[in-house]
């Protein structure tokens, strides 16, 4: 019995893991807001995305001198499709986040458009899974 547990809480650990879902995102600032968006993520998003189940996988600058300017890409990763609908739905409700987004913006808007946003799925020869 204890075989079979022991089987079935590694099958559902594979098949949670299985399920990850990869979240591309791409922002484009205003002019000269980009140093306010990085702050905002160092200072406050990114610990705000963890305690609504975002888990950040890394930040990029594109090297393109003019897109470096305002631009800002990431991944994230959440549990499933499902859980990334609702993390999101929880994170833009989230009182400090709302807050947060407010303030940031005091001296302008900081996007010039809404966030591009692609979820992906590992390929079988991906190092992430």
């Amino acid at each position: 019995m204890t075989r079979l547990l022991g089987l079935f809480v590694l099958f559902a650990g594979f098949a949670c893991a299985q399920n990850r879902v990869y979240e591309l995102r791409t922002y484009t600032c205003n002019e000269g807001k980009l140093e306010a968006l990085k702050a905002r993520f160092r200072d406050h998003t990114i610990e705000i995305f963890q305690r609504h189940g975002i888990e950040s996988v890394g930040y990029w600058i594109p090297r393109d001198p003019e897109k470096s300017k305002t631009t800002l890409i990431y991944i994230v990763v959440h549990p499933s499709l499902e859980a990334a609908q609702k993390n999101w739905a929880e994170f833009r409700a989230d009182p400090e986040w709302k807050k947060v987004a407010t303030e940031s913006q005091v001296n302008g808007t900081i996007l010039a458009k809404p966030p591009e946003s692609v979820f992906m799925d590992p390929a079988d020869f991906s190092k992430l899974k």
